[in-house]
């Protein structure tokens, strides 16, 4: 089977090794003349950045780079994004990297068009009609690792770098009008990024499946993603430059982000106060806390989990998937709670409030409340 394909949902995907060399051509589907790279310091000294900006030099689009980025993106790091886009005269951004350079990519997009604060574009109820849709620049994603899903989705995550909160900024076009897939990017992925943001993808898939919302399509999505992390991830970890691997999770990452339109729950809520204000990794922090979560949400999920179980060939229910999660979170080098991930001294009570007013709290199957949210985040440590 040919790991190459063009995909049109849930937006016009080119997947496929090798693919970073149609990124000119990307841009003129969108009439991009003078696209921003924006990606993270890190990935901006590696070679795939350089190879990527002369390919866009030798099609006479320049080779203009934002990097100032975060591992937690902030509303500084988005501002001075903005301010290099507006001052090029540039009319696109091509997002690069992990979920970091991604998210920051978009929301320069969305916002060097915009007057109002970012933060009048949450994801809450309809705020982001506010926004001037007409003034969002074109945005190509090229994603490096597979995880976040950012390149397929219609929002960024940011951290306020006031208050220490992860927000969600909403809007439909916010979604990348093209996204280039190029499983060779993710080569060079250290195993821990490999680990973490596989189960990002992982975590994405399984906290939409058991969502109590009605998406059937991101239902089937749901399960199918998360037996492609089963099958694939511990080879992608394993061996870094096994391509197959490596092109199935980053199609395991573009499913979970997908799916996970369906909502989000317990998981999430938590894992986004910790990021934001202990620094630990997002999709680590996710495997950390998926067992607990697993049996928070047991009562309401239970004979699904054991549907689950049966399609992905995991013998006994519930808790033989539960034991399956703990084993592969070992296999791949993941903490065993979030003092190993090395969250000292928590203050339970910010984490509680802020894990509440998180928007995945309503996609979690188990009510969610102060009593019980703070008994789970002390079972996390």
């Amino acid at each position: 089977m040919s790991l190459t394909a063009n995909w049109s949902y849930p937006t016009a995907i080119r997947f496929g090794a090798g693919r970073i060399k149609e990124i000119a051509e990307a841009c003129a589907a969108l009439g991009m003349k003078k696209p921003l790279v924006v990606t993270d310091r890190g990935l901006a000294q590696l070679p795939l950045t350089a190879s990527l900006l002369d390919l866009l030099d030798a099609a006479g689009l320049g080779r203009a780079l934002f990097s100032d980025v975060d591992p937690n993106p902030t509303e500084i790091n988005m501002q001075a994004g903005v301010e290099v886009f507006r001052a090029g005269g540039h009319d696109g951004v091509i997002a690069l990297g992990g979920g970091s350079g991604l998210d920051l990519g978009k929301m320069v997009a969305f916002m060097q068009g915009q007057t109002r604060p970012v933060w009048d574009f949450e994801d809450v109820d309809d705020w982001w009609t506010r926004a001037d849709a007409d003034a969002i620049a074109p945005i190509i994603a090229v994603p490096t690792t597979a995880g976040t899903g950012s390149e397929v989705g219609r929002a960024s995550v940011l951290t306020n770098s006031q208050t220490h909160e992860k927000k969600i900024i909403f809007h439909p076009k916010v979604l990348p009008s093209i996204v280039i897939c190029d499983a060779e990017l993710t080569v060079g992925m250290p195993p821990a990024i490999t680990a973490g943001t596989g189960m990002d993808a992982f975590a994405h898939c399984l906290e939409a499946y058991c969502s109590p919302h009605f998406h059937p399509m991101s239902q089937g999505i749901a399960i199918e993603g998360m037996r492609l992390v089963k099958e694939y991830l511990p080879r992608a970890y394993h061996d870094g430059t096994d391509i197959e691997a490596r092109a199935q999770m980053m199609a395991a990452a573009a499913m979970g982000a997908t799916a996970f339109q369906k909502g989000l729950g317990a998981i999430h809520a938590i894992s986004h106060p910790l990021g934001a204000v202990y620094g630990t990794h997002h999709g680590t922090t996710n495997a950390v806390v998926m067992q607990p979560v697993l049996l928070f949400n047991r009562p309401a999920i239970e004979d699904r989990i054991n549907a689950l179980a049966r399609y992905l060939d995991i013998e006994g229910g519930f808790d033989g998937f539960y034991d399956f999660v703990g084993r592969i979170n070992a296999e791949l080098g993941i903490p065993k709670n979030l003092t190993e991930l090395g969250v000292k001294d928590p203050d339970l009570d910010a984490l509680t409030v802020s894990a509440l007013d998180d928007p995945s709290v309503g996609g979690n199957p188990v009510r969610m409340t102060p009593e019980n949210t703070r008994a789970l985040i002390e079972a996390c440590l």
